[in-house]
């Protein structure tokens, strides 16, 4: 990776959103939002890297007043912003969804698909009132999921379940979909699986193609496990304070969390060479 500092600086920011931009369920904080409307009014490039569904990442778009493509369902699919169309899906196969739902069903787990940004549950509990607030999105409730997408790819597939089965739930996905899916958590709840060549930086390679930007001047910011493929795609890796120690190791700085404005601390320090 290369120093932002070196040269122009950065010319793209790709930003995860939950745990870094936000918490969930709460605004963006002002200093955040100053920030970076100071640095689009730059000349700077901005683009959302999340795991969220293009429905729930696009109040934070407007209110930013990013423009261009932006990246969702953890790099499944690169969308534009203004028009809600998608540039670029990499769905999971059906046959490997199948394989998951039946292996998550077994073993009491609540389970989720989503095409055309929606999700769909085959019932209505308390899993999935968590996640519609969050996405910002009512499910649509079906009898059966297989059944609902027999012959449709899934964009990606989510279980959500209880903070002390997480790690049970992430462990079993893994030796269910060996190489045939990427499996990765993001909420500390959700354990997400998607097509085995997604992944955030994979797609943050495509929205810097499309601005013409080399990815040595790229700067990305996030807090989780599945951000580490953003952070390494980057020519500058900034993770959150609140971000475990492994994706800490692999980042060119660490900031404050969202309680202490840290993307406000990274624009700054690495975009405009203030300190912080």
């Amino acid at each position: 990776m290369s120093d932002a500092r070196r040269g122009d600086g950065p010319l793209l920011l790709a930003l995860d959103l939950d745990g870094t931009l936000v918490q969930s369920l709460h605004p963006i904080r002002p200093a955040v939002v100053n920030a970076m409307r100071q640095a689009l009014a730059a000349g700077v490039r901005a683009t959302l890297a999340t795991g969220r569904m293009f429905t729930g990442a696009l109040p934070f778009v407007r209110e930013l007043g990013i423009t261009g493509p932006i990246i969702c369902y953890q790099g499944a699919a690169v969308i534009e912003s203004a028009s809600g169309r998608f540039e670029f899906e990499r769905p999971l196969a059906n046959e490997v969804a199948l394989h998951i739902y039946h292996a998550a069903k077994a073993a009491e787990y609540h389970i989720q698909f989503y095409t055309g940004d929606r999700f769909y549950v085959d019932e209505r509990n308390r899993f999935v009132e968590q996640y519609a607030a969050i996405a910002g999105s009512d499910p649509i409730v079906v009898d059966s999921l297989p059944a609902a997408f027999a012959g449709c790819d899934s964009t990606k597939v989510v279980i959500i379940t209880d903070l002390d089965r997480v790690a049970a739930c992430e462990s079993l996905m893994r030796e269910v979909c060996g190489t045939d899916a990427y499996v990765t958590r993001s909420n500390p709840g959700f354990v997400e699986m998607l097509d085995p060549r997604v992944n955030k930086g994979n797609a943050l390679q495509l929205v810097a193609r499309t601005y013409g930007i080399p990815m040595e001047r790229v700067l990305a910011i996030g807090d989780s496990y599945n951000d580490l493929p953003l952070l390494r795609a980057a020519g500058f890796a900034v993770a959150m304070g609140s971000a475990p120690a492994e994706v800490k190791a692999e980042a060119d700085a660490v900031v404050g969390d969202v309680e202490h404005d840290g993307v406000a601390e990274a624009i700054e320090r690495f975009v405009f060479l203030r300190e912080a």
